[in-house]
């Protein structure tokens, strides 16, 4: 099956080609850093790496930029809030949510643009979009005039009456109320540091307008792939696409590709709207990233297909660790029984010749074949990473059904426990396509940090009873193997105390 997209333009599935073949260039927009991040930010970044972890199995080389939208009303209301420098929340926000995406896998982004470093573009491009007739200018204010656009509304299929609670500033000096804001003049009581000269005077640019100019700066003109949430098709990508082809005269976007939004209890998380602020305290990534592997959120994303919206829960992380444990059930399984792990990092495993291989295990080898093309056939119909994941559950099933028929445990049988361990090897390289199964179950357990530290206070305490028995080989191994693992111990008059090496 060719690989194929959902292309919220067009409405249609279409054939993915690329514009240039080999190389797929892909923009996704990232999170308006005023406060932290919470579950739903994260599932762009999650689906697009997996994404492009696939494309790059497919044999693509992959361009995937996320940008950092740091100038913005919103910040500068924050960081007047918080009396700390816009610059400042910024980056700590954004710091905040690269390491969260680092625990969830997300390793794929290219690049991450800031607004603030692309004034130079933005302005470059309002510019000639002053020239070619499709801006004007207001006082100290740049509007995109949207009656010029003839194909304005081509995305979203909504007509310009329809253009009502985007984030712009009114201004009674608009031509049109449907015109939206390139370049906004700034304000006495605004901070120096987001008032950047410009041909109009001093001032910021408008949300859409950097998004265009950082996308167009790192991938082209033209490229092959948008994507960000539905919430952002209108009216931010609508007037990315104005904008964009009123700039250049050339097609923006070839294929636009709009992930679900995240809910909880049915609502849409937002954390704009002030009821949810309770909740959202407890969907912050690095408050669910302290109770949760990476891994779990990572699954628990992509199990919905990406154009599906998210039903966030407790109770729902719990139906998906069931899930993720089946799995790390069967590799424990795998390496009690033969004595290897499917972990291993090894080259794709040797796979005899069907004819070779013992006529009662043909139906098991069948199977597994025919599942791994329905594992690839479901990522190439609109990316389904859910059905994908389905059919890693049935690989699981049919492994463990040999393992019992064959009793690999016990049995003598080589051919049988080398398909088996092959068999699950190749289970994990498929979830490793899209950023599954990348480290053991080990290496994903997370140790609350009270309870670290109440276990290295029992060790002391051990040690010193252990001293006290004149047991100074036990006293020595515990100080010694807490040293190999960081925590280093000062005796003194008054005690022991330890600290992080």
């Amino acid at each position: 099956m060719p690989l194929r997209f959902y292309n919220t333009l067009t409405q249609e599935k279409e054939i993915f080609k690329p514009i240039q073949a080999g190389q797929v260039g892909i923009y996704l927009c990232g999170p308006t850093v005023y406060r932290e991040s919470h579950i739903g930010h994260a599932v762009g970044p999650v689906v697009f790496d997996a994404l492009k972890r696939y494309l790059s199995f497919k044999g693509f080389k992959v361009r995937w930029v996320v940008n950092i939208t740091d100038v913005e009303d919103k910040l500068i209301e924050e960081a007047q809030q918080q009396n700390c420098r816009v610059s400042e929340l910024a980056e700590r926000v954004a710091r905040s949510y690269r390491d969260a995406l680092a625990q969830l896998g997300v390793h794929g982004i290219d690049h991450m643009p800031k607004a603030s470093e692309h004034i130079t573009e933005i302005i470059a491009m309002i510019e000639r979009l002053i020239t070619n007739g499709y801006a004007y200018t207001s006082g100290g204010d740049v509007y995109f005039e949207v009656s010029r656009d003839d194909d304005y509304g081509k995305l979203s299929n909504r007509r310009t009456e329809d253009q009502a609670g985007q984030r712009e500033l009114s201004s009674a000096d608009k031509r049109s109320p449907h015109d939206f804001a390139l370049w906004k003049a700034s304000k006495p009581e605004e901070p120096e540091e987001v008032c950047y000269a410009s041909p109009w005077g001093c001032g910021r640019p408008g949300w859409h307008i950097e998004c265009s100019a950082m996308s167009m700066k790192l991938l082209g003109e033209t490229f092959d792939i948008h994507g960000g949430g539905m919430d952002l098709i209108f009216p931010h990508h609508e007037n990315e696409i104005a904008q964009s082809e009123s700039c250049t005269g050339k097609p923006f976007v070839k294929y636009w590709l709009h992930n679900g939004l995240t809910r909880f209890n049915t609502k849409k998380i937002s954390k704009s709207d002030p009821t949810m602020q309770i909740m959202l305290s407890r969907m912050t990534l690095s408050h669910l990233l302290n109770q949760y592997s990476g891994e779990l959120l990572r699954y628990f994303i992509l199990s919905t297909h990406y154009r599906r919206p998210i039903e966030f829960s407790d109770e729902e992380l719990a139906s998906r660790q069931k899930g993720l444990d089946s799995f790390y059930r069967l590799f424990e399984r795998i390496n009690r029984s033969v004595n290897n792990s499917p972990y291993d990092d090894h080259p794709t495993l040797h796979r005899p010749k069907f004819e070779a291989i013992n006529e009662q295990y043909h139906e098991f080898v069948r199977e597994m074949l025919e599942m791994r093309n329905e594992y690839l056939d479901a990522l190439d119909d609109d990316f389904n990473t859910a059905a994908a994941i389905s059919v890693l559950f049935k690989e699981a099933a049919a492994i463990n059904r040999l393992m019992d028929r064959c009793q690999v445990e016990t049995s003598t049988d080589q051919e049988a426990r080398q398909l088996v361990l092959g068999a699950c090897r190749s289970l994990v390289e498929d979830g490793r396509i899209i950023g599954l199964f990348l480290k053991t179950p080990a290496q994903l357990v997370k140790l609350d940090e009270s309870l670290t530290d109440r276990l290295v206070e029992m060790l002391i305490q051990l040690r010193s009873d252990a001293k006290k028995d004149k047991h100074f080989a036990l006293a020595d191994r515990i100080r010694d193997e807490l040293a190999a693992l960081g925590v280093v111990l000062e005796d003194s008059r008054d005690g022991t105390r330890w600290r992080k090496s």
